[in-house]
């Protein structure tokens, strides 16, 4: 059993998550977990619970809330671990394996200690990172660990993040180190580091004019919101830049580890680790690199921006910034449903090879599917499976750039090769190659007999499996029982069993759909007091208009299909939008009134060549397909409609 304390408070047992519902027992666990193996004083543990205005009963109360906590082991099996009474109050051991927060920093520490190696260092930071799972302590209702702990804990991370980029940045790798840069900066405006590192990057990709303007910028919010101007660094830097200053290779960001990273202005004005801006609330928004927040990741983290998929309850909602490059696997927190083609794909990658392999292919596995399907959250999921089986490690490689292109084959096979090193000759790794756009960004890196390899593609690749062979994965929606979990995962077991129906109303309004489900929860949790029964309402006046974040508009359903549609060929995305808007004839198919037996009846339409058909089933948009008919997802087709109608209106105007 393990304790997660980055994210919300939760208890892990291999695949499987419980993020343990609000109560007091579950703030003295977080009060314990954060000083695990110290003694942690019973006034300490009072304040924590009941704030400063302490019951008069504060201490009996206490030792009642012990009994409970020990309760809560026993319900759900945590065994090895106790919390001990002691002198002055309690304490509970932990160690890395059991407490994400101390895997955290033996990660670090590891990481500091390989500074000779700076490619070494930022492998295993970033798996540091990929241990963050999301808002610190969102389910533990204590404003005395949000003031006291969160913000501690948090510059923890930030100090991670930004000797991740000055990584990057001394590596020469500056456009990857833009996506988290831009995420990082507008997180953490008053943080002057991570803008002068983004403007450093800016300016060593060739962008000189963003780089000014990115420094008149963090001027102007310097001098607006604090009264203070910018750190003379930021100053030298700007000079630098007009002046056309060759930076060097590093830039001068790479100097003194983790420890040294410091330079933060908060919102007094004053430099060092205690001033980070807001930093109590939003250490969730940035996400590792979905991640994120595949996070895919995230990024924005990643749902799948510029880190990995942002995943929540198993389900990855793609960004329109995807970021390139190479790194850990990242956890998925709370997954949910996928069962069997979850152990069907871990007992495919962990059988043994079969006797007339030779060694000389790798085992590939496919997961194909709409976008929002849930693939990435998938691949990323069975890849913690089995990462027993996989000595020489586990890679997630992005396979289309920021701007949603795809990288070249030959980038991506040096980046990996890079990353995998020689040192482990002999021993397997598995790699995640995310979203793949073509087969040919595959092929060249199916080359070493001790790499399994997991793509995820909204395409079905059919010549890649013809040539190399391996299984294929086509996901589908949820069925109504893994609708159901999900939000019971999400909102919790007092929210959903309270109103059953309409959590299954909810689920239906959703389509059924991984994409839209998770956006509905991250909706639902904003609004702890709103009934299900009202959001039922809510939701089905426009369920398009809102299954979006509002504070995050790239989080929509709609987004998710139009960046889908902005893929296609020209030609096949107005002929797809044609089909959604049309009758069902369009989709042809045994039976079909636009198939041979209704060709020649008047006023029907003919059906839309079987090719165009098998083009868009292939980009996971159409369903099923030959010998039956194709089908499209309610909510897909209710988009194309929405699309229409408002190119019309465009039309109507001009």
């Amino acid at each position: 059993m393990r304790f997660q304390l980055l994210g919300p408070l939760a208890l892990a047992d291999g695949p499987d998550v419980v993020v343990l519902q609000p109560s007091k027992p579950v703030i003295l666990l977080a009060a314990l977990l954060l000083h695990a193996n110290s003694t942690v004083s019973a006034e300490y543990l009072q304040r924590a619970v009941w704030g400063e205005d302490q019951p008069a009963t504060a201490r009996a109360a206490l030792q009642t809330c012990v009994l409970r906590l020990r309760r809560l082991f026993t319900k759900h099996g945590v065994t090895g671990t106790s919390i001990e009474a002691v002198p002055g109050g309690y304490r509970i051991t932990a160690g890395p394996p059991t407490l994400d927060l101390l895997g955290f920093r033996d990660q670090v520490r590891r990481a500091t200690a390989l500074a000779s190696d700076p490619e070494a260092e930022l492998y295993t930071l970033k798996d540091a990172l990929s241990l963050w799972q999301g808002s610190l302590l969102a389910n533990v209702r204590s404003d005395v660990l949000h003031r006291d702990e969160v913000p501690r804990l948090s510059e923890e991370r930030l100090r991670a993040v930004e000797r991740v980029c000055d990584l990057l940045l001394g590596l020469g790798r500056c456009g990857e180190a833009l996506v988290d840069l831009w995420t990082a900066t507008r997180v953490y405006p008053g943080h002057e580091r991570f803008h002068e590192q983004l403007i450093e990057a800016l300016y060593r990709t060739g962008r000189q004019s963003q780089a000014l303007a990115e420094y008149r910028r963090v001027k102007g919010f310097l001098l607006d919101e604090l009264g203070v101007d910018p750190s003379p660094s930021l100053r030298q830097l700007e000079l630098s830049i007009l002046r056309g200053e060759d930076l060097g290779a590093g830039g001068g960001s790479g100097v003194g580890g983790i420890q040294g990273a410091v330079g933060i202005r908060g919102a007094a004005g004053v430099r060092g680790a205690a001033g980070i801006r807001g930093a109590a609330g939003a250490v969730g928004a940035l996400e590792p690199a979905p991640a994120a927040l595949d996070p895919g990741s995230t990024p924005p983290a990643t749902l799948d921006p510029g880190s990995t998929p942002q995943v929540v309850q198993g389900v990855a909602v793609p960004l329109p910034a995807q970021a390139p490059g190479v790194g850990p696997v990242p956890a998925v927190p709370h997954f949910t449903g996928r069962e069997a083609e979850a152990a069907a794909m871990a007992a495919r990658l962990t059988a043994p090879p079969p006797p007339d392999a030779g060694g000389q292919r790798p085992l590939t596995v496919l997961v194909s599917g709409a976008p929002g399907i849930g693939k990435s959250a998938l691949a990323q999921h069975v890849a913690h499976l089995v990462r027993d089986s996989f000595p020489a490690g586990r890679l997630l490689v992005r396979m289309t750039r920021a701007d949603g292109h795809p990288r070249t084959a030959d980038e991506v096979a040096a980046e990996v090769a890079a990353a995998l090193g020689s040192g482990r000759a002999g021993e397997r790794a598995l790699l995640v190659l995310d979203d793949v756009v073509d087969a040919d960004q595959v092929r060249p890196l199916l080359t070493s007999p001790d790499l399994a390899v997991v793509v995820t593609s909204r395409m079905g690749l059919g010549g890649l499996i013809a040539t190399h062979g391996g299984w294929v994965h086509r996901l589908t929606a949820f069925t109504e029982a893994e609708s159901y979990a999900l939000l019971f995962a999400a909102l919790g077991t007092e929210r959903v069993e309270a109103e059953p129906r309409a959590a299954r109303q909810l689920a239906s309004l959703c389509g059924h759909f991984p994409a839209a489900l998770r956006i509905l929860t991250a909706r639902l949790l904003t609004r702890p007091g709103l009934r299900l029964g009202d959001a039922v309402e809510w939701l089905g006046d426009d369920p398009l208009a809102r299954l979006t974040l509002t504070d995050s508009p790239d989080h929509s359903v709609s987004g998710l299909f139009d960046r889908a549609l902005g893929r296609l060929d020209p030609r096949l995305s107005e002929a797809f939008l044609r089909i959604g808007t049309g009758p069902p004839e369009l989709l042809g198919g045994t039976g079909s009134a636009g198939g041979p037996e209704g060709a020649g009846r008047k006023g029907s339409h003919p059906p839309v060549p079987e090719d165009v058909l098998e083009q868009l089933a292939d980009a996971g948009l159409l369903e099923d397909g030959p010998p039956g008919p194709y089908r499209i997802h309610d909510l897909l087709r209710a988009h194309l409609r929405r699309t229409v109608r408002i190119r019309n209106r465009r039309t109507e105007k001009v």
